[in-house]
């Protein structure tokens, strides 16, 4: 199975001029999972612009992406012809010559909630806002407003986000959140917020847009480090809380859309798609989904993921997670193909 894949992101990737046409820019917004390199350019710990990150990458350089190579947001780029990589907005080797076809505001560590980004003083959601604003204004001195207006609204919106209101958040005890809110209600407090976000960008201009429910988050290799009375197996309490969001973001989505006219918001569903990986590993050439690539694989990310840990896998091709939270370069590629042919497919 993992070779029709590949064989299918051939296919897209030969057919990418003639998408370009039609899809004038990509445009990013969230947390690691689509960060391309934002947190390089502000005081936080949650950074990954050092070795081993980016060694799969073109270059062989990191760039500040959670993983070994590229992000899933980079394949669909390449795939509908504007280019291998999306440039993080903060990244200073840019400007809006580049950032015309394909911009990221994603900040890895944020979330739907502001409490989120004060964890670790990463970039709150609110900001990426502000962050689409400025470029939308530089846009329009370098393109004009006409053609700004018609990239804007022919562009294809990616939102990743929300992980890390559980994890780093409600179940860490950090904020307090947990105190103000059951699980339940906090679910809707934070479908609350992501309706919020969702209209602001869509009173900006955004029309089409995919936005990514949670993944089996009881999976992670961190969670699973911590399951010991469970045979490090998945957690599946929070599975269930990703499962309940997802059920409850899908009915948002419906409402929205109902609501804005011209929103072609759709639902990315990648629970389901990890889920058939980590259940079948060998049908997509894998070997290991429990443990990370990098360092023991088991707890590490950012700095405890570093060059200098005798124990980081020689192939990172045969590892679902890169380090103890995000996915390697060739599961980022699968998630590729996938939201091309489900969320976005009828935007390209």
């Amino acid at each position: 199975m993992h070779r029709a894949f590949l064989l299918l992101l051939s296919i897209l990737l030969s057919l990418g001029s003639s998408f370009s046409a039609r899809i004038p820019a990509i445009i990013v917004f969230g947390d690691s999972t689509v960060d391309t390199g934002n947190n390089n350019r502000i005081p936080t710990v949650l950074k990954s612009n050092f070795r081993p990150y980016g060694r799969d990458f073109i270059g062989g350089r990191p760039t500040g992406r959670f993983c070994n190579g590229r992000l899933a947001t980079d394949f669909i780029s390449e795939a509908v012809g504007l280019g291998p990589v999306v440039p993080a907005y903060l990244d200073p080797s840019y400007s809006i010559r580049d950032f015309a076809t394909g911009v990221c505001f994603a900040s890895a560590g944020t979330g739907l909630d502001n409490a989120t980004s004060d964890v670790l003083g990463v970039i709150p959601l609110w900001r990426e806002v502000e962050y689409f604003k400025d470029y939308q204004k530089k846009l329009r001195r370098y393109l004009g407003r006409e053609k700004t207006k018609y990239v804007i609204s022919e562009a294809i919106y990616i939102i990743s986000i929300g992980t890390n209101d559980f994890l780093e958040n409600y179940f860490a005890f950090v904020t307090g959140r947990f105190k103000q809110f059951t699980v339940d209600q906090y679910e809707d407090f934070l479908i609350g917020l992501a309706g919020e976000f969702i209209r602001k960008i869509y009173w900006l201009g955004a029309r089409k847009i995919s936005f990514t429910g949670l993944s089996p988050m009881g999976c992670l290799p961190l969670e699973r480090t911590t399951n010991v009375l469970n045979g490090h197996g998945c957690i599946e309490e929070y599975n269930k809380v990703a499962r309940d969001f997802n059920v409850k973001l899908q009915a948002s989505i419906e409402e929205l859309c109902a609501s804005l006219p011209g929103l072609r918001l759709r639902y990315n569903a990648v629970y389901e798609r990890s889920l058939t990986i980590i259940q079948n590993p060998s049908l997509y050439g894998l070997e290991n989904v429990r443990e990370g690539c990098c360092a023991t694989g088991k707890y590490e990310m950012g700095y405890l993921c570093n060059e200098w840990d005798p124990h980081t896998c020689a192939d990172a091709n045969k590892y679902m997670f890169w380090d103890s939270f995000h996915p390697t370069e060739k599961v980022n590629r699968l998630m590729a193909i996938s939201t091309l042919n489900t969320s976005l497919a009828e935007f390209v």
